[in-house]
């Protein structure tokens, strides 16, 4: 986890280089756009080597490699860039080229000689890259028509493998738009927005050194949307996230397409399995910073298939919204903060072939089935979850991570055959009780439920044979014991309450 927000922290700011945003009315030259990349990637934590010479109103960069140790990984990543131009327009702006084919190379070194070497080329056609403003308030902006990304090479462990054998991966996007606003000051600053038409990839490899396995993954898109804003403080290190959230680090970006479509066939021992996915929309948010950490996304008219291998029987799926929400504090302190947890799966629906196994009869009521939960709640840290040492302490159990303050579950919901389940509820947690509830910190608060349909797909079950009597009228007899009957035909309704003496009520009658 500690490696992957690094690696999150490290992409952010490469992201931003390449970008930067609104115009100032004021001038910036070759030299100084030039130099705030290099500081900017120094900043980040990289050690970057580059050859400078002028040429007329161009200042060409050439021999362009970062470097960025990974000491909890024990490797150090090492990228070459190729050449680049800054060129001064006369008017107060500059434009920045790049070699129609600009290679991209990538060092990974580690300790225990698993060294791999990647090889990318990246390709575009009528690229564009202005910037204007001043020193400390740049704008860029930037279009291309097509910009493609294609590995070209790959050496593992010292020992290359072939491209013709090995197959081929790429990422291509059409139409590209964008720009940056990027200001420095106490921090350095970025608000980002790019755009693009049809975006589509291949990954398709197969198994070294002859042997059977393939897998093929084919997708595309009809547009890509990113939106981002970051802030970014001086000479900060990746490898001390704690620290540098406390100095202001913080990242909040939202990728989007519409209309994806992904097909893959996976090859192995003679056996193939393939299926494809689709949805209208999709979207993905990450966002950390001193408030905490927020991760999102949602996808809508998801539909599902795959067949082959094992599977006995081909399976469709389809969904008319999915998606989830994280967000949960990072940093410690003496005040409560806030946390939530969502998911849902919205009518949800699959094929008679896959009801036909366990309900040839269609007794069963075939409507989309939904699973559903929003809660919110507090709580304290006692520990930064961003630093490496005090997350080993609590992995070896030698520190309490934090506790849970409150627990507010908005809403939940679970339909399916037929029978609908909502609830809501809220609980207050006492932290310094830990005996009234076994070791658990005492509840206070209450849950309501409500169950309509239930009896009826109690009858269905015990009527296909899935439900034996017996535990049918077990079941029934839980339901008397915990809930009453509601307004409506076949609805109960149930009110959970947990007193702060430590009673447990169902309906107010003490069931503890």
């Amino acid at each position: 986890m500690m490696t992957s927000w690094r690696r999150t922290a490290v992409s952010a700011a490469a992201l931003c280089i390449f970008t930067g945003a609104n115009a100032a009315f004021a001038d910036v030259t070759a030299e100084q756009v030039w130099a705030d990349w290099r500081d900017y990637m120094t900043d980040a934590g990289y050690t970057l080597e580059a050859t400078e010479t002028r040429s007329g109103d161009t200042l060409n960069v050439t021999g362009v490699t970062m470097t960025f140790d990974v000491p909890e990984e024990d490797m150090s990543i090492t990228m070459s860039m190729g050449d680049m131009g800054f060129v001064d327009n006369g008017d107060g702006t500059v434009s920045i080229t790049v070699p129609p084919n600009l290679p991209l190379d990538i060092m990974v070194e580690a300790e225990d000689d698993e060294d791999v070497e990647i090889g990318l080329n990246y390709a575009t056609e009528g690229l564009s890259i202005d910037v204007s403003g001043d020193p400390d308030n740049m704008s860029y902006d930037y279009t291309a028509s097509r910009v493609a990304l294609t590995l070209e090479r790959l050496v593992v462990e010292g020992e290359e493998l072939p491209m013709s054998e090995l197959g081929q991966a790429s990422f291509e996007m059409s139409d590209v738009e964008g720009s940056t606003q990027m200001s420095v000051g106490d921090l350095r600053e970025s608000v980002q927005k790019i755009t693009s038409g049809a975006v589509s990839y291949v990954v398709d490899i197969s198994e070294p050194e002859g042997g059977e396995g393939r897998f093929v993954m084919r997708g595309q898109a009809e547009g890509l949307t990113f939106e981002g804003e970051a802030a970014l403080p001086q000479d900060m290190d990746p490898n001390m996230m704690a620290q540098m959230v406390a100095n202001g680090f913080a990242f909040d970006g939202t990728f989007s397409f519409t209309n994806g479509k992904t097909d893959f066939n996976f090859q192995e021992e003679g056996e193939v399995v393939q299926g494809s996915s689709s949805s209208s929309t999709g979207s993905l948010q990450f966002a950390m910073g001193e408030e905490g950490l927020t991760y999102a996304g949602e996808g809508t008219d998801i539909a599902i298939s795959m067949a082959g291998g094992e599977i006995p029987f081909p399976i469709e799926l389809a969904m008319a919204k999915t998606g989830f929400n994280l967000s949960m504090p990072v940093m410690s302190g003496d005040a409560e903060q806030d946390f939530a947890f969502g998911m849902n799966l919205t009518d949800f629906t699959m094929s008679d072939m896959i009801w036909g196994i366990f309900d040839p009869g269609g007794q069963l009521p075939r409507d989309p089935a939904t699973v559903a939960f929003d809660l919110t709640g507090t709580g304290k840290l006692f520990v930064d979850l961003l630093d490496a040492e005090a997350m080993v302490k609590v992995e070896d159990g030698e520190t309490v991570p934090g506790e849970v303050n409150s627990l507010d579950i908005n809403s939940v919901t679970v339909s399916a055959a037929g029978a609908e389940m909502t609830g809501d509820g809220s609980f207050t947690f006492d932290n310094t009780d830990m005996e009234t509830f076994d070791g658990m910190p005492a509840p206070t608060g209450s849950l309501n439920l409500m169950l309509v349909g239930g009896n009826a797909l109690l009858d269905k079950l015990v009527a296909m044979g899935f439900v034996p009597e017996e535990q049918a009228q077990g079941a029934r007899m839980m339901m008397g014991l915990f809930a009453v009957r509601g307004e409506g035909e076949d609805t109960l309704t149930s009110t959970i309450e947990v007193t702060g003496d430590g009673q447990v009520l169902a309906n107010g009658q003490r069931i503890k």
